[in-house]
């Protein structure tokens, strides 16, 4: 599986580690789990629903989310930050 960063991600990835060297190598490991088990059980891979069905979602921590789009093996991750902020449109 290829991991593309939307730009927009890539932005608010390095908004949201700046300070915080743990939360960027907690995403580090996370997409390293990724790339060789999409299903990987501390990710909780699921596809969303309702307005976001097209979507799938991997847990980074309790709190954060990373949200991607399936395009053949090329997992293109646009968003990056808590439930709501992932959820919402």
């Amino acid at each position: 599986m290829q991991i593309v960063l939307s730009p927009e991600l890539e932005i608010n990835l390095k908004r949201l580690t700046k300070n915080d060297k743990s939360l960027k190598a907690k995403i580090t490991k996370q997409l390293n789990l990724f790339k060789q088990n999409q299903r990987y059980p501390s990710l909780r891979t699921h596809k969303l629903t309702g307005e976001l069905k097209n979507l799938w979602s991997i847990s980074i921590t309790r709190k954060i989310r990373m949200v991607y789009i399936l395009e053949g093996d090329i997992a293109i991750f646009t968003k990056l930050g808590t439930h709501d902020e992932v959820y919402s449109n």
